[in-house]
């Protein structure tokens, strides 16, 4: 027979492993720190919320009208590409053989219909005009044109009232040959990350990842950054598709960088009497309390305390912490419906019994097996 000493019993609620949780921790804000604490040290008292049905209406209708950023600015209708320095054209004057291309490009290169600056720094450019820094073109009897700035029908009409002067009813067939003067850079989770040359069809957010072979499955759709001018714009598809918005009305422009985060950077931990504690991706921004406690396999059923479950958040400045009572009725659907963010912690209590045992095999390691044994039947 064992005996429980007494100061033992009174002191298994302060010495049993894992967090504890007490009404009295809580305050609605932080207090100043214990003059007896270490320098530098604080007192975190974070604020208690009960999940409840109209916690989690209240909490769906806050997403719902959080001030998301203005991405107004990227937002536009796709234009015809306008020439700019590095393009290079293909000019052809009907019925004048001696203007062609190869009569004014002494170096030929590969040559193909929407070549673009994927092609290597070093190799040689492809038989044409190439627009110089200033933005102009050297034609035979036009003279210097510059065609900056121009659509190709704009830099043709330009051509043709030039060649007029010198030929009866010119007729200019004029091209963009290699795309070679607008670039994105697309990087993070697609298959093929690296730069993507922006060419007579319009590059939107949607064709710049298509383009880049896609978001891989570790990919966060609801994470795309967009960098234009040292300015970020996070960019959340599901969430655009949801409030109407077309991605593909995304309009890039030159030098933008596009970059698509990992589902790892934003993780939710789940701990505490759960059959499986680990940390878990969202998907694309979303995960719900149930589908976590899901994921981890459920409450232990012989340790876990289904009426102490917490998620515990850190919002600005203060510590906050959910309690779930998974034994109330509509439990499920309030997890269900409750909405985790990233970084969040979820918690499940052990009951008031593993907790005790636990404290005793700390306190006296093999004492309950010992009090089994001897109130065993005899053999």
């Amino acid at each position: 027979m064992v005996v429980v000493m007494p100061w033992i019993a009174a002191g298994c609620a302060s010495v049993a492993p894992g967090l504890h949780f007490n009404g009295s921790n809580y305050s609605s804000g932080t207090s100043a720190p214990d003059s007896t604490a270490a320098a530098g040290a604080e007192n975190i008292n974070p604020v208690l919320r009960h999940i409840t049905p109209q916690l989690v209406r209240s909490e769906r209708e806050a997403r719902e009208k959080q001030v998301s950023q203005d991405i107004s600015k990227l937002l536009g209708k796709p234009g015809p590409y306008t020439i700019e320095s590095g393009d290079v054209l293909s000019i052809v004057v009907w019925d004048h053989p001696e203007l062609s291309n190869s009569a004014t490009v002494a170096t030929a290169g590969p040559v193909g219909l929407g070549a673009d600056a994927s092609t290597s720094a070093t190799t040689a450019p492809p038989a044409g005009f190439m627009v110089d820094h200033e933005g102009v073109i050297q034609f035979p009897y036009a003279g210097p044109l510059k065609v900056a700035g121009l659509t190709q029908d704009q830099a043709r009409n330009l051509l043709s009232t030039k060649l007029a002067k010198y030929l009866k009813q010119p007729k200019v067939t004029l091209r963009v040959q290699s795309f070679r003067s607008k670039r994105v850079y697309v990087d993070g989770e697609v298959k093929n990350p690296g730069l993507q040359a922006i060419n007579d069809i319009p590059m939107t957010l949607v064709e710049a990842i298509n383009r880049a072979g896609g978001v891989l499955p570790t990919g966060d759709q609801s994470q795309i950054i967009v960098n234009r001018n040292g300015t970020n714009y996070y960019i959340n598809l599901p969430q655009l598709v949801q409030r109407g918005i077309n991605p593909a009305s995304i309009m890039l422009t030159s030098g933008d960088v596009i970059r698509v985060r990992s589902r790892d950077e934003s993780k939710v931990f789940v701990s505490g009497e759960v059959v499986s504690p680990r940390a878990l991706p969202m998907h694309n921004g979303s995960l719900t309390l149930n589908e976590a406690l899901g994921e981890s396999g459920g409450i232990n059923p012989t340790s876990g305390d289904g009426s102490q479950i917490y998620v515990i958040r850190k919002q600005g400045a203060e510590q906050v912490v959910y309690q779930l009572d998974g034994r109330s009725p509509g439990a499920l659907a309030m997890a269900e419906g409750f909405e985790l963010s990233p970084k969040d912690v979820v918690y499940v209590a052990a009951t008031p019994l593993a907790n005790w045992h636990r404290s005793i095999s700390l306190i006296l390691p093999g004492a309950l097996s010992s009090a089994v044994g001897a109130v065993g039947p005899a053999r």
